[in-house]
Parts: C-alpha cells; sequence; structure tokens
C-alpha cells in the first residue's frame, strides 16, 4: 500500500476515532500502543489532540518498506 491508497484512508479514519488504531490495522504495533497511550495522557491535560492528529497524518502517509525481490 502506498500513500493515498485505500488502506492508508482506512487506516487514517481509524485513527481518527481512536489514536493508533491506523498503526494496528497498519501492523505497527508498538507506535499504535504508544500513541494511544500518550494521547490518553495527554488529554488529561487538553493536549491529546496534538497526538490524535499526528496519528491521524501518520496513518494516512504510511509508506511500508518494499520487500526484496517483490514487483509489482
Amino acid at each position: 500500500m502506498g500513500q493515498g491508497s485505500a488502506g492508508n484512508v482506512i487506516a487514517a479514519l481509524a485513527s481518527f476515532f481512536i489514536p493508533g488504531l491506523g498503526q494496528l490495522l497498519q501492523g505497527r504495533w508498538i507506535l499504535a500502543g504508544f500513541m494511544f497511550v500518550l494521547a490518553a495522557l495527554l488529554w488529561l491535560i487538553l493536549l491529546g489532540w496534538i497526538i490524535h492528529l499526528w496519528s491521524i497524518i501518520d496513518a494516512a502517509v504510511y509508506d511500508p518498506p518494499q520487500r526484496r525481490g517483490y514487483r509489482y
């Protein structure tokens, strides 16, 4: 999946509702957990929207590394 693909759009929409969910759908478990926990902590001081936006944008522009020998 490349930038702007249907998978990235779905991931960005998922992150819109729950920070980190889009990264989780893309298989990036550690970053998903980090974003979720950080957003939850920062929402306590009303700055969680920063991580929330980062989560949405990161899911939308993610371009997975290419495997060796794989051709389209």
